[in-house]
């Protein structure tokens, strides 16, 4: 887990969520910081332990910590954040020791993780899914105001 820790420490990481930071300290819905990656993170690792894939737990931390960093690029300029993401996520990952072909991957699933049509079991929906699944709108102030529908919301613990 040494390149993740590298993640954490990397200074761009840093500031991208700094900015998200900012950006949400008044939004009343879900945030996009460190508790919402890492639980991502952990609920993709369990379905990847629970089906015995082929997925290293570094790739699936490193796709999750860096998921949602391109936020604060959607609020400023209105580029939507999974790009944006991928742009950010580039330079971190080559910085932190991933190699080409994982750098490929982890962009594919930082790029999709809005599309409901990726390949079923690819590290694209797992990310996708448990992004989806790691929000506790059972226990959301916000609740009301969601612009999910009420069948999208998570009422019930998954993972």
């Amino acid at each position: 887990m040494n390149r993740i820790n590298n993640i954490l420490q990397n200074k761009k990481f840093e500031e991208y969520i700094r900015r998200n930071k900012e950006y949400e300290k008044n939004r009343e819905f879900c945030h996009h910081h460190m508790q919402h990656f890492l639980d991502v993170a952990r609920i993709i690792y369990i379905r990847v332990l629970e089906n015995k894939m082929a997925i290293e737990k570094d790739m699936v931390y490193a796709t999750a910590l860096l998921h949602d960093i391109g936020r604060w690029l959607e609020y400023e300029t209105g580029i939507p954040h999974e790009k944006a993401g991928v742009q950010l996520a580039e330079e971190i990952l080559m910085e932190c020791g991933y190699e080409k072909q994982e750098i490929e991957c982890i962009l594919k699933a930082i790029g999709d993780h809005r599309n409901s049509n990726n390949f079923k079991n690819s590290l694209s929906e797992l990310l996708y899914s448990s992004d989806k699944i790691s929000r506790s709108c059972f226990n959301c102030n916000a609740y009301n105001q969601c612009k999910w529908s009420n069948e999208k919301k998570n009422n019930n613990i998954k993972y």
